[in-house]
C-alpha cells in the first residue's frame, strides 16, 4: 500500500521492522488531538511490505514524495538511513544515528530526539542525580544517545559495555571525538560488577527485559543502593531489573519518560509546537494500562 497525503492534515509516519505493536501513532495522535491539529501517524513496517533495511532510501523518498511532513525511523534503520538525507543536526551527526526526519520541500534533514529525550526524562525523572560515573549498557542507538545524553549533562565518565567489544569501542571514539578524550570509557560487558562496584548510575540500553526478552540484564548481586538505574525499555514499564534495583533501595528511572520527551521533540520538530509532555506521560501511562504516577515538577512543554 503506497502512502498518500492529506492536504488538510499534518501526516507522518514511522519506519522500521516490526513495529506493529508500536505506541506511537497513538501517543502522537492523542497529543496532536489535544492541541487542535489534524494529524495522522502511519506505520511503515519492513516486515509487513516484505523489504529489508536496505530498502529505506525508497521508503524515505516514497514518503517525502507523498507529501508527508517527516517520519521517524526506528531499528534496523537509525544509522542505513544516513546516506539518504540531505543534512544532519549537529547531534545526530556526532551521535551516528537518526530517529526523526523532517522534510523541508525537496531535503530531508535529520535529527536525534533519543538523546534529548533521555535528557529531559533524567532530569525531570531523577533530579539531582549524581553523574561522577555512569554505566552504559548497550553500544547501540539508543545507547549512543543515553551516552551523549549524559555526557552532555556533565557526567564526569561514562563507562560503555556491550556484549560487542568493537562496537563499545566505537561508540567511545565518537564520544571522544564530540567531548574530547578521557571522558568515555569501553569495558567488557564481563566487567559490569567492577564497573557498577565504582558507579553513581547504570543506564541499561539493550533489549534484556522487554516482554519477548525477559530477564535481568545483569546478575541482581552487582547492584547496590548507592546506584540509580534507568532503563529505555518502557514495555513493560516496570521491567525486572528495576524490580530488583528498587527492591535494594535504588532510585529508578522507567523508559516510559524517554519515550514520551522523544516523541514529544519529534512532534515539535514536525509541527513546530509544544506539546504538554506531562499530558502526553498519562497518555502513555494509559497505553501501557499503568497506574497513574506523580507528575515530575518541571515546565512540561517540549521544545
Amino acid at each position: 500500500m503506497r502512502l498518500l497525503a492529506d492536504p488538510d492534515t499534518v501526516h507522518v509516519g514511522l519506519i522500521g521492522a516490526g513495529i506493529g505493536p508500536s505506541l506511537s501513532p497513538a501517543l502522537h495522535e492523542r497529543e496532536a488531538r489535544a492541541l487542535g491539529l489534524a494529524y495522522r501517524y502511519t506505520l511503515v513496517d519492513l516486515d509487513v511490505r516484505g523489504l529489508g533495511p536496505a530498502d529505506v532510501g525508497d521508503l524515505l523518498a516514497e514518503a517525502r514524495d507523498a507529501g508527508l511532513r517527516g517520519v521517524n525511523v526506528t531499528h534496523p534503520v537509525k544509522q542505513r538511513i544516513l546516506p539518504h538525507l540531505d543534512a544532519l543536526s549537529p547531534d545526530a551527526a556526532a551521535i551516528g544515528a537518526v530517529n526523526t526526519v523532517v522534510f523541508d520541500g525537496d531535503r530531508s534533514l535529520g535529527h536525534n530526539t533519543d538523546w534529548s529525550g533521555f535528557a529531559a526524562a533524567l532530569r525531570t525523572g531523577l533530579p539531582g542525580a549524581a553523574l561522577g560515573r555512569v554505566a552504559v549498557l548497550g553500544a547501540g542507538g539508543a545507547g549512543a544517545a543515553a551516552a551523549h545524553a549524559l555526557l552532555t549533562a556533565g557526567a564526569g565518565a561514562v563507562d560503555v559495555l556491550d556484549v560487542d567489544g568493537d562496537r563499545a569501542r566505537e561508540l567511545v571514539a565518537r564520544l571522544d571525538t564530540t567531548f574530547g578524550p578521557g571522558r568515555a570509557h569501553a569495558a567488557a560487558a564481563a566487567a559490569i560488577g567492577d564497573v557498577l562496584a565504582a558507579a553513581d548510575g547504570l543506564v541499561h540500553a539493550t533489549p534484556t527485559g522487554m516482554a519477548d526478552h525477559p530477564g535481568l540484564p545483569v546478575p541482581a548481586t552487582v547492584l547496590h543502593p548507592r546506584l540509580w538505574v534507568a532503563e529505555i525499555v518502557y514495555r513493560p514499564l516496570r521491567t525486572a531489573l528495576l524490580e530488583a534495583a528498587a527492591g535494594i533501595g535504588c532510585p529508578t528511572l522507567d523508559g516510559g519518560l524517554m519515550a514520551v520527551h522523544q516523541a514529544a521533540d519529534a512532534l515539535h520538530l514536525f509541527t513546530g509546537l509544544a506539546p504538554d509532555t506531562a499530558r502526553m506521560r498519562r497518555h502513555l501511562l494509559e497505553l501501557v494500562g499503568a497506574p497513574a504516577q506523580p507528575t515530575p515538577r518541571e515546565d512540561h512543554r517540549a521544545g
